[in-house]
Parts: C-alpha cells; sequence; structure tokens
C-alpha cells in the first residue's frame, strides 16, 4: 500500500524495522510525552529515546528545540547525517510525526515513520528491552530552517476568511465544537476558551489510521477524507490542534502521503489561540 502514496519512502513497516535491528546505519528512535510508561517499561532493542518535553522543546521558551539543541539531542544519540533515523511512538505517533516535523523544519532528509508506531509492534508481540543502549557521539550540523513547514499566530489570522487558504483543526468533535477544552487523554491540560479558529474544518488526525493497528489508511481514502470536506491540494493549508502534535500527524499525511504542496503546521495551536486576548473563536 505504501507504494501508493506521494512519498512512500518516509514510511518503513515493522517487519523492515525488525530486519534492521543491528544495521549500523540505522538509529531507532522512540519519541514519547511520557517515556517512563513506555519507553522505560520495554522498547524496540536498540532504540534510543526522544523525551518530548525535555528533547524536543526549548526548555525555557514556547518554542521547538533550537538548532543548537538538536545537534546535541543527535549527537548523543549516535546520529550522523549518514544515519537513516526511524521514528515511532505511542499514540499512533503522535509524538514520532511531531519529532518528524520538527526535523524536517531543520531540514534533516534522512527520517521516516515506523508505519502504526508503538501500538502495531506490541500487537504483532515483537521484541521489547528495557535495557538503554549508548552509542558513540556522532557529529551533525544542523540546516534550516524551513519555514515553509510551520506557521505563527499572526500568519494563521491573516488566513482567516482568505479564498485560497484552508485551515484544518485536527481535534476531536468535542473539542473543536468548544464543549471541553482538551483531549480526553490529557483531562488537565486546559485553556481559557474552548472553540475554534473561525472557519476551520474539523477532521479529526483518527480519521486518517486504521483501529486496528494505527497505520495510515491507503491513499484512495486519505484523498476522499479530505476532499470530502474542502481541503483540496490547490489550497494554502493550516493544520492545528492543541500543542502542535495532533496536527504535525495529519500535517504528514497532507504532504507526504497525499503530495500537498502547501502545508504548514500551526504548532501554537489550541494553548495558544485559546489564551490569547483579542482572537476570534467559534462555537
Amino acid at each position: 500500500m505504501a507504494e501508493s502514496y506521494a512519498h512512500p519512502d518516509v514510511l518503513v513497516t515493522t517487519q523492515w524495522v525488525s530486519e534492521h535491528l543491528e544495521d549500523p546505519n540505522v538509529r531507532i528512535v522512540e519519541v514519547d510525552y511520557d517515556p517512563a510508561s513506555n519507553y522505560l517499561q520495554g522498547h524496540i532493542p536498540g532504540s534510543v529515546i526522544f523525551d518530548w518535553k525535555k528533547d524536543m522543546n526549548d526548555p525555557v521558551t514556547r518554542d521547538i528545540l533550537s538548532k543548537e539543541q538538536l545537534e546535541g539531542l543527535m549527537k548523543r544519540s549516535g546520529i550522523s547525517p549518514e544515519t537513516s533515523i526511524i521514528l515511532y511512538g505511542d499514540f499512533n505517533n503522535w509524538f514520532a510525526a511531531y519529532a518528524f516535523w520538527d526535523l524536517k523544519y531543520y531540514k534533516v532528509e534522512n527520517v521516516r515513520l515506523m508505519d502504526g508506531g508503538r501500538k502495531k509492534w506490541l500487537i504483532e508481540d515483537r521484541p521489547l528491552s528495557k535495557e538503554v543502549p549508548a552509542y558513540a557521539p556522532k557529529e551533525y550540523r544542523i540546516g534550516g530552517p524551513d519555514i515553509k513547514v510551520r506557521i505563527y499566530r499572526e500568519g494563521v489570522r491573516a488566513s482567516i476568511g482568505k479564498k485560497g487558504s484552508v485551515l484544518v483543526d485536527v481535534r476531536g468533535p468535542k473539542e473543536f465544537s468548544g464543549e471541553i477544552t482538551a483531549p480526553p487523554e490529557y483531562p488537565d491540560e486546559q485553556s481559557q476558551r474552548g472553540g475554534h479558529i473561525p472557519g476551520a474544518k474539523n477532521i479529526p488526525w483518527g480519521q486518517a489510521v486504521n483501529d486496528a493497528d494505527g497505520t495510515f489508511k491507503g491513499r484512495a481514502e486519505l484523498e476522499n477524507l479530505y476532499h470530502s470536506k474542502g481541503v483540496d491540494r490547490d489550497k494554502a493549508v493550516i493544520t492545528y490542534c492543541r500543542i502542535g502534535e495532533r496536527s504535525s500527524h495529519s500535517w504528514f499525511v497532507l504532504k507526504y502521503l497525499l503530495g500537498y504542496p502547501d502545508v504548514r503546521n500551526y504548532d501554537g495551536s489550541w494553548t495558544e489561540w485559546g489564551n490569547s486576548v483579542m482572537l476570534p473563536i467559534e462555537r
């Protein structure tokens, strides 16, 4: 099925990963919001951990990690420009997709997702390890940024009502309507206001994956999903959620699996928009 995607090379299967566990040119990376509940309980043998809160975000500013921070992360993970980076994680690759987007912002080319993520690996009863590996440090000079994959609050505001733009809110229907202000997985992480950015289309991220194993649906089904909601490839598409991780997942689908030419992730998302003064919302 991967061959039908616009960029099939951005995905690998669990079987491919299983066959490359000992490959010195491959670095498998688990990306977790809560490593203590996932990675430390058992992970793909030889995989390193990217802690979403500590490694993928700046600890002081509300921003993604800096170029220098990413270089340090690559170095201590034993990743060089020649290394094939394979990302996977929990929640059907929410945070792995965020890491993929993060790396693409800094123009890292040799990176892919394991289709189905941690969920599929566990379903297939593949081997797990609690051993935390250590690799020899490697030098990695980061490029970028690629400003075409990211958009900020004012850019989103300017897009509202524009004929050639479309906003895709990938949160659940109750978040979109304003009935709740945080996803059920993280009910304590609230915003001041519930609702959505005016004019946004609600296409929950989970509609892009198969319930059984978390793998991505086929291209034809994905094309129909977005086209039926008026999200066409000739428009400038902006994805958002609450903190930017679920919207990275939908950004990945639109940009890499469907080949949409202009897709940007608004990683400020609802935690910024819903808490900002003088920004409009709809319910």
